[in-house]
């Protein structure tokens, strides 16, 4: 686990120091310090990315983006002295911006990331990090060469609960014995038949043509909006469940495991729709050992499909979203915010004891200000483009192998898996003119 322990080590520094953060030389980006302020750009600023500026308003919000001019105005009134754009890419040529915070339609996550990291900002993303394969490993990619400059932290904000620092404990410390396989799953049943037909024109103020961005164009239907899930389930505007709370619920189980790329994904589920993603849903991967921690078999299930109760004592039912870890001796159950430990049959958990307080790993102190802190420090979080974008390239793998029906091999170093239609699908297509790696 030296890669985790080096994520945290920012944080456990500055706790140890009684929050003050000791810099070295060379570690700051110019105009980046501890008594500075950033230079944010919001891009989205409606729903979500309303709750994103509120986690960074203490910083200097110097430009504003929305495609939706109603929101642009609500939120100028707000930050009277930023600039405001419709388009996010002449958004991002405005001078002066440092750090940017992506809280788009999923479907241009991707598109905002990479841009900004190749104009070296910080980024903050909300989940998903991409919508397909090639994008997470371009993103992840992108970042890896700009980590020592750049801070970036995908929106996962649960993963600042108490709880995920108990669980990940709790597997480090055996409490289960040597982890065989991991679960995580999600309840959420999102239906859709295909995609809306035309209906009406867009409001004057919603600028319809650059929210579709560089997905394929689908004609106007206000039945696209209104909150994420009204559009996320469909394959051009995101990933369903994977991307939504798939996400946050694997995230349970990767921060206590922290896996390197899969060498297999396999899916099953509902019928193949080509307009909207699963709502029944099985994947499962093949995790490489890494370090110290053995090969283990990961899954995720959604939509009503679950696994199988550890014992009688325990109804994962129960548990809308939640992850599971089991071990030789025992299973550990967990949701966002508790956990439970089951012993096996024939097993024995009286082993384990949990760890004394002066030994359990610190708390977060806040996710938006772990990113702020990283910003002008160290340039770690917990959630970064390389943690963060494994996680969303394994779920969406997954996705692949359930659309082409077979147990996939996947190379990890390359993206690919040597079956032609599975490696197909590993992008997705573009409207022209709209680049990634602009």
């Amino acid at each position: 686990m030296k890669t985790k322990m080096n994520r945290r080590a920012f944080l456990g520094t500055a706790a140890a120091g009684a929050g003050i953060l000791v810099l070295r030389p060379g570690m700051l980006r110019a105009g980046n310090s501890p008594n500075e302020k950033l230079n944010i750009a919001i891009i989205g600023v409606g729903g979500r990315g309303k709750s994103d500026t509120d986690g960074v308003k203490g910083e200097n919000i110097v430009a504003l983006c929305d495609v939706n001019e109603k929101n642009l105005e609500a939120a100028a009134k707000r930050f009277p002295d930023a600039k405001t754009h419709i388009d996010w890419r002449k958004c991002l040529d405005q001078k002066g911006i440092d750090s940017v915070v992506c809280a788009t339609a999923d479907h241009t996550h991707a598109f905002v990331t990479n841009w900004a990291l190749n104009r070296d900002m910080n980024v903050y993303c909300e989940k998903p990090l991409a919508n397909c394969v090639e994008e997470a490993r371009a993103v992840r990619a992108s970042y890896l060469k700009r980590k020592a400059r750049v801070a970036t932290q995908v929106g996962t904000q649960r993963h600042a609960h108490d709880n995920f620092n108990r669980v990940r404990e709790m597997v480090l410390d055996g409490a289960v014995g040597t982890v065989k396989e991991a679960f995580a799953w999600g309840n959420r049943q999102i239906r859709g038949k295909d995609y809306l037909p035309p209906e009406g024109d867009p409001p004057s103020n919603f600028h319809y043509d650059l929210w579709i961005g560089p997905s394929p164009f689908h004609p106007y239907n206000p039945g696209y909006f209104g909150g994420c899930l009204q559009w996320n389930k469909y394959w051009d505007f995101g990933s369903g469940q994977v991307g939504d709370m798939g996400s946050h619920t694997m995230d349970l189980a990767w921060d206590s495991m922290e896996p390197d790329l899969p060498t297999s994904a396999e899916g099953e589920g509902g019928k193949f729709n080509p307009a909207i993603a699963p709502v029944e849903l099985h994947t499962s991967w093949d995790m490489p050992a890494s370090g110290a921690r053995p090969a283990f078999r990961l899954h995720w299930y959604q939509g009503g499909m679950m696994p199988e109760n550890p014992n009688a004592e325990c109804d994962l039912k129960k548990i809308g979203h939640g992850a599971m870890f089991k071990g030789a001796r025992g299973v550990l159950v967990a949701d966002f915010g508790k956990n439970w430990l089951y012993p096996l049959a024939g097993g024995d958990l009286s082993h384990y004891t949990a760890r004394p307080k002066d030994k359990q790993f610190p708390p977060m102190g806040g996710f938006h200000a772990d990113w702020i802190r990283a910003c002008k420090g160290e340039k770690k979080t917990h959630c970064n483009f390389d943690y963060a974008g494994k996680l969303i390239e394994t779920m969406l793998l997954g996705l692949v192998a359930f659309r082409v029906g077979r147990k996939l091999k996947y190379d990890g170093a390359t993206g690919r898996t040597g079956d032609a239609e599975a490696d197909r699908l590993m992008g997705r297509p573009y409207r022209e003119g709209w680049k990634l790696d602009g």
